[in-house]
């Protein structure tokens, strides 16, 4: 595949792709980057820094997705509200039993046209369609798959969906620290990169011995390389 062009960059493409590594895979914010970078010796602006998450940051998540594993064939189905720019959102997630991250949609409203929007997508990306779903007993997801003739097992008991639901943490947990999501747009362009980056660098290390986790993180790293196309 051809590499991203760093053309016109200032900096080595290596520290343009660092600085985007430490924003989606830590809570940290541009300024805080900005200081990491200053105690190597690299003066970098936080203005600089958020303008290479915007332009390198998309092109990025989608060579870390494009060479995901098949996802499991249980999946995990959720809405959450956010709040931005003073307007009320949803933040649509859906993750599998690993606790993959499938996919994020941000839409202003919580029915039936929305979760078939998440669907499609679900299913596009996927390229199968799910042996079991489990959500919370909101009837839009119920209505939506009837519309997609899923044949799916459709699971809707209390505590079932708790994986997805702590999965909400990493969320909120930026969402705080960024001081809320400024626009729709922004949010999916963000939360798109988080996942991938998450999905890649999740090595599940409570079920791994240490020598396992190491070599899982290794080839963690090596895939983000290879995603930015900078050579090790």
């Amino acid at each position: 595949m051809t590499p991203i062009s760093y053309r016109y960059c200032h900096f080595p493409p290596v520290i343009i792709q660092h600085a985007v590594w430490l924003y989606a895979r830590f809570t940290l914010s541009f300024r805080d980057i900005e200081d990491l970078l200053a105690e190597r010796g690299i003066q970098v602006s936080y203005e600089s820094i958020r303008r290479w998450v915007g332009r390198f940051g998309p092109h990025i998540a989608r060579r870390l997705r494009r060479h995901r594993p098949r996802p499991h064939s249980q999946w995990h189905l959720d809405e959450m509200f956010v709040s931005m720019d003073g307007k009320p959102m949803y933040l649509w997630r859906a993750i599998d039993q690993n606790g993959e991250i499938l996919d994020v949609l941000v839409q202003a409203k919580r029915d039936k046209r929305a979760a078939l929007k998440l669907m499609r997508r679900l299913l596009k990306k996927a390229g199968f369609a799910p042996r079991t779903i489990v959500t919370d007993k909101l009837r839009s997801y119920a209505a939506a798959f009837r519309d997609l003739g899923l044949t799916a097992r459709h699971h809707e008991a209390r505590w079932k969906n708790n994986r997805i639901e702590g999965s909400h943490v990493y969320v909120r947990r930026r969402e705080r620290r960024m001081q809320g999501f400024r626009s729709p747009g922004a949010a999916q362009r963000f939360l798109s990169l988080h996942a991938a980056t998450y999905n890649v660098f999740n090595t599940r290390r409570h079920l791994n011995s240490a020598a396992n986790h190491r070599d899982c993180r290794r080839e963690a790293f090596a895939t983000w390389r290879e995603a930015a196309y900078i050579a090790a």
